[in-house]
């Protein structure tokens, strides 16, 4: 056994999660504003059903690209700025979104919150690396990465009701709102390592295991030496296939039901829900998984590898019945069983971020895994309408699902083998992994 950690570290912890898991399920329900206020939004601004395509994937292609620099300026600003500055970017994006007139503007606002929202996970794996120690990680990322599906899950009800109530216009506003206000509470109460002062033993707890380092701020050197590894090619490719799957069913599970299950309007926004939920209990599951794992024994890396692949594999065997029965039953059962095993896929990949990049660039190479994530959520709207377009039927695009995430797996579990290795003051590399 290591040390433990302190009553204050212990205080810390829960406040930083709380506030993470809040931010994380405002940050979802944003981004559904616009899904759930589709027909409306068409109504009133005289849109098309491809522009309303083309305004639901500008939010995904800023959110991706923005990755790349978010990282870096979570890892260089700290998370306590970082959070701050994200959710009042991405909540006077949302608010914009409640004034437009045109469709630019929509695009331009949809843009706003695509760029405040992609510093957010990132972020959180820093804060899993500044606050956990290396056996409780795990667990914290599961925790925090359940807001996904949790923010998910609870959108479409609380944004109906507020669209019903106030009109859509208003339910973009006051959700910005919100945004703002949490921002600032996110700003009064957390703090980073360096702002507290920590005992030596406190710091003992939050650094054991990790591979020493220098605590320097992230460089653009250090930043971009993080592409010269496997790892983090694995990272990438691997969630790449992990978000595919993940925006398969969240882009088009409720098409899926109507069009191919042939459930009502009603019925589809009732079982539609229930595999999101499972999706939280996965997000948290998946967590808890690595950490079971490293007290048994398994080291850091191979704790991550094993429930992430294991789960994208799965999640693709489950997607392929589904795609093939004749059954509704079987196949609400498969849906619900993949996006369980795709967020304990997603809460070992993040969880991974904690451990395989040295200390000062965790969220930097937490953001690259996500770009190459939603480069795939970005894709899965786009390949998924086409070939639904073309045969009529969601079978041959949910095998194409995965397909893509068998090969994500495999490439994940080939190429991640090491940790990425510090790098000194003088440039050369701390004991571990050398570049390839």
């Amino acid at each position: 056994m290591g040390p433990a950690a302190s009553p204050r570290v212990k205080r810390i912890q829960t406040i930083s999660l709380i506030l993470l898991v809040t931010a994380g399920v405002v940050n979802y329900v944003d981004r559904a504003t616009l899904a759930v206020a589709n027909p409306l939004i068409r109504q009133d601004l005289g849109l098309s059903i491809p522009d309303m395509g083309l305004l639901l994937s500008a939010f995904l292609w800023a959110y991706a690209f923005a990755q790349l620099p978010a990282g870096a300026l979570a890892d260089r600003l700290g998370p306590r700025l970082t959070l701050t500055l994200g959710l009042s970017c991405w909540s006077l994006g949302q608010m914009l979104g409640g004034v437009v007139s045109s469709f630019g503007q929509f695009v331009g606002a949809r843009i706003v919150l695509g760029l405040g929202e992609a510093p957010h996970f990132p972020t959180c794996a820093r804060v899993s690396r500044d606050w956990f120690n290396i056996r409780e990680r795990g667990t914290a990322t599961g925790i925090w990465n359940c807001a996904s599906s949790l923010g998910t899950f609870l959108a479409l009800p609380l944004l109906t009701f507020l669209m019903v109530s106030f009109g859509w216009r208003a339910m973009f506003i006051i959700m910005g709102g919100v945004g703002l206000v949490l921002a600032g509470i996110v700003y009064l109460v957390f703090r980073n390592p360096p702002e507290v002062d920590l005992t030596p033993a406190e710091r003992a707890f939050l650094e054991e295991g990790d591979a020493p380092n220098t605590d320097r701020r992230v460089t653009w050197k250090s930043w971009k030496r993080l592409f010269r590894y496997r790892t983090s090619w694995g990272m990438i490719m691997g969630y790449f296939g992990c978000i595919y799957m993940t925006w398969l069913y969240t882009a088009w599970l409720p098409s899926y039901l109507e069009i191919e299950r042939h459930f009502t309007l009603q019925k589809t926004g009732i079982i539609g829900a229930i595999p999101f939920a499972f999706g939280v209990l996965g997000g948290v599951l998946g967590g808890r998984i690595v950490d079971i794992l490293v007290r048994r024994g398994i080291d850091p890396i191979r704790s991550r590898k094993i429930p992430m692949v294991l789960g994208l594999l799965a999640t693709a065997a489950c997607t392929v019945v589904a795609a093939l029965t004749p059954s509704d039953t079987l196949a609400m059962v498969c849906i619900s069983a993949s996006l369980f095993l795709v967020y304990v896929s997603s809460s070992a990949a993040w969880a991974m971020a904690s451990v395989a990049a040295p200390a000062n660039s965790t969220a930097s190479l937490g953001a690259m895994q996500n770009f190459g994530g939603y480069i795939g959520g970005a894709l899965a709207p786009m390949v998924t309408g086409y070939i639904v377009g073309g045969t009529g039927h969601f079978s041959m695009a949910f095998i194409t699902g995965a397909v893509i995430a068998v090969v994500a797996a495999l490439g994940y579990w080939v190429l991640i083998q090491d940790p990425i290795a510090a790098e000194t003051p003088a440039g050369t590399f701390a004991p571990g992994l050398t570049p390839a």
